[in-house]
């Protein structure tokens, strides 16, 4: 599985946001895309997930050109957002909320999917008959996290995960998305922690005002001046 973008700008109304942004990632790589709030990042991962329309350039899934495929079809391929603000139903129950992540598979798959979930957070397992609303945000984070699993996907969008989460809650969040990697799932990750997010990616790129200015290595970025004076604070 590999996840190209070539060129992708991309805006709201007349206000662009991304000018010309490349990005890869492949199979079982976490890929970390760096930068300040309103860089674009979110707006880059709604345009991969077809949640919007790119002005221009393309989105690849293994070679396949994504544009003019609807969000669902894009899931149907192995696509899977897990969005900023977790976005779960709250009066639903926690394993209601993870079975619509799988509306399109078959129920044996579906029950495979809990399963796995569960194994993944045995905690929504100890709560799946109870309100979404009423979870931690903790436990709310690994419910988004797990519904989009449920689509069983090869490519994972993850936009900001540990937002409003303590230290502790952030880290085992992410320790999770190594788990996920390790299974083959390729990850683009949004994080506004920028040194525990490099802590568990493969590759980063940063992104200022809708252009990639820096790629490389996780720790070569972690060792980048401009990359510690602005993010890391060193």
């Amino acid at each position: 599985m590999k996840l190209q973008a070539e060129g992708v700008q991309a805006g709201y109304g007349k206000a662009q946001v991304l000018f010309g942004v490349d990005l890869e990632v492949g199979a079982g790589e976490l890929v970390a895309l760096l930068g300040a709030n309103g860089a674009g990042k979110t707006t880059f991962l709604r345009v991969v997930s077809g949640l919007l329309r790119p002005w221009e350039g393309v989105v690849r899934l293994d070679g396949q050109d994504l544009r003019g495929l609807s969000p669902a079809r894009r899931a149907r391929l192995g696509l899977g957002h897990v969005p900023e603000g977790r976005q779960i139903f709250p009066l639903m129950s926690v394993e209601e909320n993870l079975l619509l992540g799988a509306a399109f598979l078959a129920w044996e798959r579906r029950r495979e999917g809990l399963e796995e979930v569960y194994a993944l957070f045995p905690r929504l397992a100890e709560r799946k008959g109870q309100a979404a609303g009423t979870l931690s945000g903790g436990e709310q984070q690994m419910l988004a996290i797990g519904r989009a699993l449920m689509g069983r996907p090869r490519l994972l969008l993850v936009d900001e995960p540990s937002l409003g989460l303590s230290p502790r809650l952030a880290e085992e969040v992410l320790a999770s998305l190594e788990r996920i990697k390790a299974q083959g799932v390729g990850l683009l990750l949004v994080e506004q922690n920028v040194a525990l997010s490099l802590e568990v990616a493969d590759r980063g790129y940063v992104m200022e005002q809708g252009r990639i200015v820096l790629e490389g290595s996780a720790r070569a970025l972690k060792e980048d001046s401009r990359v510690r004076e602005a993010y890391l604070a060193l």
